[in-house]
């Protein structure tokens, strides 16, 4: 004999749509959604680095900023990042009273860059020659940013500078000097152009 046992609410259920913590039928495609929400992650996060990277290396500068442009890739290790000298130089005080040209022993620690404003290969190196042979200490040389230079000009960025400028410039056989900030990376920055024999 079978037992019976009191009629209660589970004598009632029938088979209707789920109720309660069940889930429901996954939707096709939902793998797919957050697979591209990780890709479109990862390439703002590799793409945010790379612009890090690219600015903190000097090698990209948002338009109309005043950082120098990287020099080109052919520069020596040693050479510095570089640009081309803005509009904003001021003229040098050769234009206004001539300053005393200084000799390689008084150039102290101001330091001397030489870099190639043209497409002649190992102007640079020929340049720097020159003034050490003269008696001066060059720390590099390089590319300049352009190869379009035509005419030799010796850069320098404080006014306390300008005797060096005009050493260098004399034992280089020139005579455009020119206060700029457009080479942060050296006191006295030479960018040989096409007139520069070497």
């Amino acid at each position: 004999m079978t037992q019976r046992f009191p009629r209660d609410r589970f004598d009632d259920v029938t088979d209707g749509p789920r109720v309660g913590a069940h889930r429901g039928a996954r939707r096709r495609g939902r793998g797919w959604i957050a697979f591209a929400w990780a890709a479109l992650a990862t390439g703002v996060l590799v793409l945010i680095g790379v612009l890090v990277l690219a600015l903190l290396n000097g090698s990209y500068s948002f338009p109309g900023s005043t950082s120098s442009p990287a020099p080109s890739s052919s520069a020596s290790a040693s050479a510095p990042a570089t640009g081309e000298p803005s509009g904003e130089a001021t003229p040098s005080p050769s234009e206004t009273q001539a300053p005393t040209a200084a000799t390689p022993a008084e150039q102290g620690a101001t330091s001397v860059v030489v870099l190639n404003g043209t497409s002649t290969t190992g102007l640079a190196a020929k340049g720097s020659a020159a003034l050490r042979n003269a008696g001066w200490q060059v720390r590099s040389t390089g590319d300049a940013g352009t190869t379009g230079t035509t005419a030799t000009i010796v850069y320098y960025q404080q006014e306390s500078q300008a005797a060096v400028a005009e050493g260098v410039a004399q034992a280089l056989g020139v005579s455009a000097v020119q206060q700029s900030a457009a080479f942060p990376n050296a006191d006295v920055t030479v960018v040989l152009g096409a007139d520069y024999a070497g």
